[in-house]
């Protein structure tokens, strides 16, 4: 296991010493400390399956994305590439929202988040069977190489659905928990926000007890690690599956993250 996690994370150790953080269309790339940078996590509710419309694939002049193939780029949706369905999540609205409090800031989203994946796939050496990944060491990969670029300023997480089972739920709290230590011990950024998403509460699909038992965690996370938030998803609706968030509702969802941010951090509010 520890031969097979070094050689995982090799390519990112490697590209983390040569890494300059320059636009894959080249221009003048950010300096360090106005680079801020933002690990995207979870599964598919943080990957997002919104339908993609033409301001999605708008770029924000201040707001890059680490492509696929680990270059910086304008950030359009969809970022993650998960699955063939992903689409608008709330990662761009929560970036733009930063850009426009930080006016001085290149702001730059590292997509990891995995659909369908449990919070135990998130474990070191972790496997995910439908997306035939490794959803942590893929994710320490793809951060090592990127954050040399920049500094990371938070974790933003949305997950759970995959967990709302009598076995998997009884042990998610503790699971999330040490996975929140271990990205801060591993990342060597052990007072980085971590901010966590509620799963969609939609009119026709009622949570069971084991689902109220993953929220439950969420909603306690302030109170159980310090330099952590909440962020509800009420009133938000699902795009016709009773799953995933529709497009709009990503939208929103980024601003909520920010707001959560801000109140975390003491941050400036994003300008309208």
């Amino acid at each position: 296991m520890f031969v097979r996690r070094w050689f995982l994370l090799l390519p990112g150790l490697l590209a983390g010493l040569f890494l300059l953080p320059a636009l894959s269309q080249g221009g003048e790339p950010p300096a360090p400390e106005q680079f801020h940078l933002f690990l995207l996590v979870g599964q598919s509710n943080m990957a997002g399956r919104g339908k993609v419309a033409e301001q999605d694939k708008t770029p924000h002049p201040q707001v890059l994305m680490f492509t696929r193939k680990q270059t910086w780029e304008p950030a359009v949706d969809p970022l993650h590439f998960d699955k063939g369905s992903a689409g608008v999540g709330l990662g761009k609205t929560f970036a733009i929202e930063y850009a426009k409090a930080h006016p001085g800031v290149t702001v730059g989203l590292i997509p990891c988040a995995v659909g369908g994946s449990p919070i135990a796939a998130w474990d070191v050496g972790g496997y995910h069977s439908s997306t035939k990944t490794h959803p942590w060491d893929d994710a320490m990969v793809r951060a090592k190489a990127a954050l040399p670029a920049g500094q990371l300023k938070g974790i933003l997480w949305h997950q759970g659905e995959s967990d709302a089972s009598a076995a998997l739920s009884e042990v998610y709290e503790e699971k999330l928990l040490t996975l929140i230590d271990r990205f801060r011990k591993e990342l060597a950024a052990p007072e980085v926000p971590f901010i966590a998403g509620q799963m969609g509460q939609f009119e026709g699909a009622p949570w069971n007890a084991y689902k109220k038992k993953v929220d439950a965690a969420h909603q306690a996370l302030p109170n159980n690690k310090p330099l952590t938030a909440f962020v509800s998803s009420e009133g938000l609706n699902h795009k016709g599956d009773m799953v995933h968030f529709d497009a709009d509702s990503y939208r929103e969802l980024g601003r909520r993250y920010y707001k959560a941010f801000v109140a975390l951090t003491a941050e400036p509010a994003a300008s309208r």
